[in-house]
């Protein structure tokens, strides 16, 4: 199935104008194995593309479409991130989610970081996504999507054959209710998770304590039929080894 087709079964008539959370979860706690070996001495979210760290496009994103607050995890070499932090306090409210002493994965570190959350739903995204608007602002278009009586989860995906970099079988299937299904073992699936998504804190009621990944709730959102998906416009690319940096770098010089 390809885009537009989703986007007639979809019926979508994104409302733009639609209120973008004023908080979003930046998750910026994990230890970045793959990007060795230049996570040796910095965490991810501060290496380098296109001449800046990768925590900062995603703040610059999260800034522009309108978001005021960030709750940032830290965990590996947390210091230095701080650190960093502290040059966007001045117009953005920074507020560190602690995992220090135990990364928690994404399920746990979203849960830990509830309280310092306040707004209901918000948006969450990972630190090292790189992505570029389409046509219109992209967190805006995800928000624009947000039906909250209906949906528990809404995630940003892009089309297999666009994700850049991404070497996998692809993470989800679109029904024609943009319903989320997930991908059968040993075949490919046609949508590729971006790192982004709008989240109903009801989501997490009853969720576990500790570690434990950002699967179990959106299987139980699969489940009730409340976990979305909203195609990106624009590009995106999967930064995820020091390899990929000079190939999304040459990507962006030809786009």
């Amino acid at each position: 199935m390809n885009v537009a087709t989703v986007k007639r079964a979809l019926n979508l008539r994104p409302r733009i104008e639609a209120r973008v959370p004023r908080t979003a979860m930046v998750m910026a706690a994990g230890l970045g194995k793959r990007m060795r070996p230049l996570t040796a001495t910095r965490p991810k979210p501060l290496v380098e593309v296109a001449g800046k760290a990768l925590i900062d496009h995603v703040l610059d994103r999260l800034r522009a479409a309108g978001v005021e607050r960030v709750v940032v995890n830290v965990h590996y070499l947390a210091d230095a991130l701080e650190a960093h932090l502290k040059c966007h306090a001045s117009d953005l409210e920074v507020a560190i989610s602690d995992e220090r002493q135990l990364l928690l994965e994404t399920g746990g570190g979203l849960r830990h970081a509830l309280p310092l959350i306040d707004c209901d739903p918000f948006l969450a995204v990972n630190s090292d996504n790189f992505w570029v608007d389409g046509a219109a602002d992209t967190l805006r278009l995800l928000a624009s999507h947000w039906e909250g009586e209906r949906m528990d989860a809404l995630l940003l995906l892009v089309p297999h054959s666009n994700a850049g970099n991404h070497s996998g079988q692809g993470d989800f299937h679109l029904d024609t209710q943009g319903r989320l299904k997930r991908r059968t073992k040993a075949k490919v699936a046609p949508f590729v998770f971006t790192g982004i998504q709008m989240l109903s804190k009801r989501m997490l009621e009853g969720a576990p304590e500790g570690v434990f990944s950002t699967n179990i709730l959106w299987d139980k959102a699969i489940a009730d039929g409340r976990c979305f998906g909203v195609v990106h416009q624009g590009l995106w690319f999967d930064v995820g080894t020091p390899g990929a940096i000079a190939k999304t770098e040459q990507a962006l010089n030809l786009a």
